[in-house]
């Protein structure tokens, strides 16, 4: 019996080739098995019952870094051949094979890393099948060596004696090296001038570290900057050269041991720290943890790494202590991943730098995640995530879609038949250097995965450059996909739910269909529509995007739309600007009106002290969830008015937050009292709006859901109600998810044509 055997799915450059020659090796059959655009084929041949065996192997032993999505056979005529090899990649025809995310070092690697009787012993670009670079030095498919960043380096004798021995653990790993063939590093002074070589880079390296001074390394998607974490006037130093001034940095520590020195670390959150993926977790914070304050000021939290490379091992180690890794740029620029865009845009920052001449083709920032309720949530979906795709429920998509992405934490999506392919985490596109990412970052990820699109789907807003780019776009069909829409969307496709539900949308901003700023949302919703069915009322925003930056001037607008006219301390500490803020926002001039939930939360935030001037993004609103008692249960009341729209009352929430606060209350209590608050009027809509509809699914998806109290809270609730609740997972809640929602939107829509 000889059958033809096609495996698409994560299968290239994770090791699948040599698994499938050892197996039918053991099994005693003939054949050959091979990579084309479409993934792995495999030709095998000998007695049916053994074939059988083979198939279901196939699955059951497959690598730890494959991923199978599809396995299909056909039938062949036997030709009597005996043996089984390898065959030579075939190139061209229609690419559907999918690439493998980077992946952390293996444990058989770390071994030889420490073995000093190795010929890889200390060697930092130590790599296997089952480990090391893939995304980020992918060029094009087949995922074979010339097409990677490392056709630069020729094999030596040795690695290539393992990279064509089937029994050997390098056998056609791409980016095998060793010191005689492979990358190699230097340390750099902040001209660029090499003050050190090997074996002395890494010790070297640690003394930048140890001495207070910023090491900038360039990592697997691009450069990172590092200083010591018990440091306060290093990380000060770094926050001051970086301009960061409030942001929390992430700290890589060697192992989970170290971790539980700095954060609690639950078994779900173990799990995420040792993973292949290697994201960063957000943990909390032991108030013993020798991290320096200057390293997370205003949270509770720590967000925690463990190496991924073998040069982060290697300094580690050399270095002896935790330490800060933050991305490797000026604060809303993207992360350097040039060596020459590294020094020049990094010289003014970074006392030193250690590099390596591996090019890195794709810029990925590192991934952010916490647990929740026992499983994964992602906050920022990069490096270790992407590009693995994304399965879509229902029918296959008509024709290739591409969601083009939010303005804030900008990704792209890729959609095509069932997979949607979500970008690496973009950024701001505030700028023209993220916006030539962007653009960069779609053709390439068109021309890896073969996908053209034909339906391209945007946000509303008309000055996001996002919008802009899709309009431009010839020869497509537009879909414009109202903001909130998306992100409920994209926290249905995150379930596998196509609907219909009641979705509460909370964030920042969002362009609304009456030319409004939406952000407090509750839509009854399915993939292709949605009625917007309740939202907060809405409030001026005193010097539009002012009020953002300066949540001070929201809290002006809610105490003047409450009638309150105490001589509070927001009042105080903004006297002079106050009485002309709330001129405009009575007058409306340059005060557009808000539902944002966002804005709310800046409201209390400001009344309560807690930020009358934000640094980072939803730093008020972050700020107050960490005040906030976990203990209290109580919550405040708002009146809703149970028209065709469900308005629920803001600034009857920032009134109880004033009386309590005017009777001597106690900031956390009231804090938490707030959140409770706002938890008891989103579950009190959805009971509205379940008598009106029937519906008792609720989606709950926006920025302001990445606050764990807000969210645990607000799902307790519904579910208490009999309500099932969806919430993200594999995509982000906040604007990094919006291009997966724009995909399913446009797909939606696209079949019901």
């Amino acid at each position: 019996m000889r059958i033809l055997v096609r495996v698409e799915g994560v299968v290239q450059g994770v090791g699948f080739r040599p698994f499938v020659y050892s197996l039918a090796i053991r099994l005693g059959l003939a054949g050959h098995v091979g990579n084309d655009s479409a993934g792995v084929f495999i030709e095998i041949e000998g007695p049916a019952p053994v074939v059988g065996e083979f198939l279901g192997l196939l699955e059951a032993e497959a690598p730890p870094l494959a991923r199978i999505e599809r396995v299909t056979t056909s039938t062949l005529t036997d030709n009597g051949s005996a043996g089984f090899f390898i065959a030579p990649s075939e190139p061209g025809g229609r690419r559907q094979a999918l690439v493998s995310a980077d992946s952390a070092t293996c444990a058989d690697c770390l071994a030889e890393l420490a073995d000093p009787g190795d010929r890889r012993f200390g060697y930092p670009f130590i790599n296997c099948t089952n480990c090391g670079p893939r995304f980020t030095i992918v060029r094009d498919v087949p995922y074979d060596r010339p097409l990677t960043t490392m056709a630069e380096f020729a094999m030596c004798a040795a690695c290539k004696a393992e990279y064509e021995d089937p029994a050997d653990r390098r056998f056609h790993a791409q980016p095998v090296c060793c010191t005689e063939c492979g990358p190699a590093l230097r340390l750099l002074d902040a001209a660029g001038t090499s003050v050190d070589g090997a074996p002395g880079v890494l010790p070297a390296a640690a003394r930048v570290l140890t001495s207070g001074q910023v090491l900038a390394v360039k990592g697997l998607g691009g450069y990172h900057l590092a200083v010591d974490a018990g440091s306060a006037a290093a990380a000060a130093l770094l926050r001051a050269r970086k301009h960061r001034e409030d942001k929390p940095f992430a700290v890589m520590v060697p192992d989970v041991t170290a971790a539980r020195e700095l954060c609690a670390v639950t078994a779900v959150a173990e799990s995420l720290l040792v993973s292949g993926r290697r994201p960063i977790v957000l943990l909390p914070r032991l108030a013993s943890a020798p991290v320096a304050e200057p390293v997370a000021p205003g949270t509770r939290d720590l967000g925690v790494l463990l190496p991924y490379t073998p040069l982060h091992h290697l300094l580690l180690r050399a270095t002896g202590r935790p330490i800060v890794l933050t991305s490797g740029n000026v604060s809303d620029e993207p992360i350097c991943y040039s060596d020459a865009d590294a020094l020049e845009r990094l010289g003014g920052i970074a006392d030193a730098f250690l590099v390596h001449d591996r090019a890195i083709h794709m810029r990925t920032d590192d991934s952010v995640v916490r647990a929740f309720r026992g499983r994964e949530m992602v906050l920022r979906r990069s490096r270790g995530y992407v590009p693995e795709p994304l399965r879509l429920g229902g029918a296959p998509l008509r024709r290739p879609v591409l969601g083009c992405g939010a303005e804030l934490k900008n990704t792209f999506c890729l959609g095509k038949d069932s997979r949607a392919f979500m970008s690496h985490h973009v950024g701001d596109l505030e700028n023209y250097e993220t916006y030539q990412s962007f653009t960069a970052g779609v053709e390439h990820f068109q021309r890896l995965f073969d996908i053209v699109p034909e339906v391209v789907a945007h946000d509303l807003h008309p000055e996001y450059l996002s919008t802009k780019y899709a309009l431009e776009l010839p020869d497509v069909s537009l879909v414009g996909v109202q903001h909130h829409h998306a992100h409920i969307a994209s926290c249905m496709a995150d379930n596998s739910f196509d609907g219909p539900l009641i979705g509460v949308a909370f964030d920042g901003t969002g362009y609304g269909l009456d030319g409004t700023i939406w952000g407090g949302e509750f839509l009854l919703a399915d993939l292709a529509s949605f009625t917007r069915a309740g939202y907060l009322d809405p409030v001026p925003m005193p010097g539009g995007a002012a009020a953002i930056r300066q949540p001070w001037r929201m809290a002006a607008a809610y105490l003047d739309r409450a009638g309150l006219a105490e001589n509070l301390d927001v009042i105080r500490r903004n006297a002079a600007s106050w009485d002309a803020v709330l001129a405009m926002a009575r007058k409306g001039l340059n005060s557009p009106l808000t539902s944002s939930a966002g804005r709310l939360f800046d409201a209390v935030a400001a009344v309560l002290g807690v930020r009358d001037e934000i640094r980072y993004e939803g730093q008020a609103a972050v700020e107050l969830e960490q005040l906030a008692d976990r203990a209290v249960l109580d919550g405040y009341s708002c009146a809703m008015s149970e028209g065709d729209e469900v308005r629920v009352s803001g600034s009857d929430l920032v009134a109880a937050v004033v009386r309590d606060m005017s009777g001597g209350g106690y900031r956390p209590v009231v804090a938490a009292r707030f959140h409770n608050g706002v938890a008891n009027a989103i579950a009190r809509v959805c009971a509205v709006l379940r008598a009106r509809t029937g519906r008792d699914v609720v989606a709950l998806s926006g920025g302001v859901f990445q606050n764990l109290l807000l969210l645990s809270r607000t799902v307790a609730l519904l579910e208490a109600q009999g309500f099932r609740v969806l919430v993200h997972s594999r995509v982000p809640p906040n604007d990094g998810g919006i291009s997966l929602g724009q995909v399913a939107v446009a797909a939606a829509r696209d079949r019901d044509q």
